[in-house]
């Protein structure tokens, strides 16, 4: 199934975008702003010296991916590197099974990799955009030290204040 390059991607409203990046800056500082996010959940930003970043929200890592926006659209012609950053097949088989996005959703995960989920479209809802984004920082902030195999018994979820 062919996916068009707007269902691989959600809009946002560009002046409440830090409160996408709010739970995260523990991890990709201060200096970085949001300008794509992928429907499959995860963030791309740009930060102060233009170089793009994605952030992966399944792994809870940043990693350079281009070194500037003109870049990282001419990296975006790649296939194989958009099937990989924004997990095509996964979206594809999604909407085959009706699941699909309303304005302001994004797909997330119901059990985040770090807490034993995994990437099959199994794992995967439509939830609210600044739902997901804070929740899965909050999470893998509370796990990040935690040695691989640690059993977690609670899980804390914080409110999105506007």
């Amino acid at each position: 199934m062919k996916i068009p390059w707007d269902e691989l991607r959600v809009n946002f409203d560009e002046h409440s975008s830090h409160g996408l990046v709010e739970d995260w800056t523990w991890l990709i500082g201060e200096d970085k702003t949001p300008i794509m996010a992928s429907s499959i959940g995860d963030l791309f930003l740009s930060d102060t010296d233009g170089k793009v970043h994605w952030l992966d929200i399944g792994a809870g890592v940043i990693t350079l991916v281009a070194d500037g926006v003109e870049d990282f659209k001419e990296k975006l012609k790649d296939e194989a590197l958009v099937n990989e950053l924004f997990m095509v097949d996964v979206i594809a088989e999604l909407k085959a099974t009706g699941i699909n996005l309303k304005k302001g959703q994004i797909y997330s995960y119901k059990k985040l990799p770090v807490l034993g989920g995994d990437y099959s479209a199994e794992n995967f809802e439509a939830i609210d955009m600044e739902v997901h984004f804070s929740f899965a920082g909050q999470i893998h902030r509370q796990v990040k030290d935690l040695p691989d195999g640690t059993k977690i018994g609670e899980v804390k979820f914080i409110p999105y204040k506007d």
